[in-house]
């Protein structure tokens, strides 16, 4: 197989070009990696694919039996160090894993446009995009009226507050996953702290006022 600057000036663009694509529909939902960040992998991908195509051809007299998917394959396994950057944690809320799993999907968007498998690469970033849109829609709807909170509640409370507290959280629709209790020997202050999944509706400050309304012996409540 011989190699025309043409032919993998063509695979290139057409890399980054898909690249693109998936990267705008990112930057459109306020992703730390978008339009540029797809592109340039996306870009990269062709170019190591292309190589590694190449060099075992170039240098087939010398070497036996190359391996054309060697150098492509690390595509795969070093692109984990760009999603591992996508992903950030605030509190108990994980974000950034679709981008990462975009950007591992657009690198191999990448590697099959440098092998020249044009409509491969299409229909792939055809159900990228299907993917990241239709579906981010379907889970709005089905998955995502629901968030996950801690919610952290201090003071002198009785086992009968305690009770209180849990019919606040039924009375709001607030599911208790997980509580942690601690409680001062010295002062008898008791701290709980509780993981929860509340309705996305519902603002922390709606909460915070129901429970120091219907519990006085509250000293503090957090929310996060």
């Amino acid at each position: 197989m011989e190699f025309n600057t043409t032919e993998m000036l063509i695979r290139v663009v057409f890399a980054a070009f898909m690249g693109g694509i998936v990267g705008l529909e990112r930057e459109a939902h306020d992703q730390p990696a978008g339009f540029r960040t797809h592109a340039l992998l996306s870009t990269g991908a062709a170019l190591a694919m292309i190589l590694s195509i190449m060099l075992p051809i170039e240098y087939k007299k010398w070497v036996l039996s190359g391996d054309p998917a060697r150098l492509a394959a690390q595509v795969i396994s070093g692109i984990g160090f760009l999603g591992a950057g996508a992903i950030l944690r605030y509190g108990t809320n994980v974000k950034g894993l679709t981008t990462a799993a975009s950007l591992w999907s657009i690198a191999i968007v990448g590697l099959a446009a440098g092998a020249g498998k044009f409509h491969l690469a299409l229909y792939s970033t055809g159900i990228l995009l299907v993917i990241l849109e239709v579906m981010d829609w379907i889970e709005k709807i089905f998955v995502r009226h629901r968030v996950t909170r801690t919610i952290k509640v201090s003071g002198l409370l009785s086992p009968e507050d305690e009770e209180k507290l849990h019919s606040v959280f039924k009375q709001l629709g607030v599911k208790i996953k997980k509580t942690s209790l601690k409680k001062s020997i010295q002062s008898g202050e008791v701290n709980i702290v509780y993981l929860v999944k509340v309705k996305a509706s519902i603002k922390p400050c709606e909460i915070t006022e129901m429970l120091t309304e219907k519990v006085s012996s509250l000293k503090s409540i957090e929310i996060e």
